[in-house]
């Protein structure tokens, strides 16, 4: 049977941290990503055998997962956001890049919402972070410029994510839009310059059941992987000598807005 195209799409590559000072620290392991359009989520999930949505299956997403953690649509909370700032809702669409649960288990230190208008032109990114401490916030900024398929954001650093991290920093953002490839570069920035880089990159893969069991095969128990090399190196840093920072509360508002 053949379906008809969708938007949807499914990335592999990979995640690297570099941290600079005080102790040189690095990182990279191999992922995959599952870019869903939240219009056509139930579709894809039909179409699939592999993935459900709100069900338990080899990959799975959940909206509970996500947002305000009620399960309400995640399109419907973010529409929310874009309005609280002052962003266009009508007539867009949401794409939420981020790994599926594997057989149930899931952990997302970042996920990605595109926004786009009815024109498929990208006006907003919310990149949406959790930490191990059961914790969630987002960072909404609009997309004012776009340069070959890049997006260029910045904002002040307002929600704890390691301890091993002062909260008196910068964050900027270089974003490569989902097309056939998928990227993202982060540089965390205190008074003295670069703290930190992440970053990421995944090549756009056919979304169908085969390549699904390959990616289960050669990324076995993904997500619990990305939960405990995160541990792992934290030994690690600690080991180095990089003393933990306080714990503050989360902010009161699960969004912050940035221009």
């Amino acid at each position: 049977m053949r379906f008809p195209p969708m938007r949807s799409k499914l990335y592999a590559g990979w995640v690297a941290h570099r941290r600079l000072r005080p102790r040189a620290h690095s990182l990279r392991y191999r992922v995959f990503w599952m870019l869903l359009d939240l219009d056509e989520i139930e579709a894809v999930s039909a179409r699939l055998k592999l993935f459900s949505h709100n069900g338990f299956n080899a990959l799975s997403l959940r909206d509970a997962d996500y947002g305000d953690g009620s399960g309400r649509d995640l399109k419907a909370q973010v529409l929310d956001h874009l309005a609280e700032a002052g962003l266009e809702t009508d007539g867009v669409r949401v794409s939420l890049l981020t790994m599926p649960r594997i057989l149930g288990y899931g952990f997302n230190p970042l996920s990605l919402y595109y926004v786009f208008d009815a024109g498929d032109r990208v006006t907003a990114i919310l990149y949406e972070v959790s930490n191990t401490f059961g914790e969630r916030h987002s960072y909404l900024m609009p997309v004012t410029e776009e340069a070959d398929g890049v997006v260029a954001q910045s904002c002040s650093k307002g929600f704890y994510v390691s301890p091993f991290l002062d909260m008196d920093l910068d964050y900027r953002f270089r974003a490569r839009m989902p097309e056939d490839h998928v990227g993202l570069n982060i540089v965390a920035s205190d008074g003295d310059g670069p703290m930190l880089t992440a970053s990421m990159h995944g090549h756009e893969m056919a979304l169908r059941d085969s390549v699904l069991l390959r990616l289960l095969v050669t990324h076995p128990l993904l997500t619990l992987k990305v939960i405990g090399a995160i541990h792992w190196h934290a030994l690690k840093l600690f080991a180095k000598g990089i003393g933990l920072r306080p714990r503050p509360a989360p902010p009161e508002h699960p969004v912050s807005f940035s221009q």
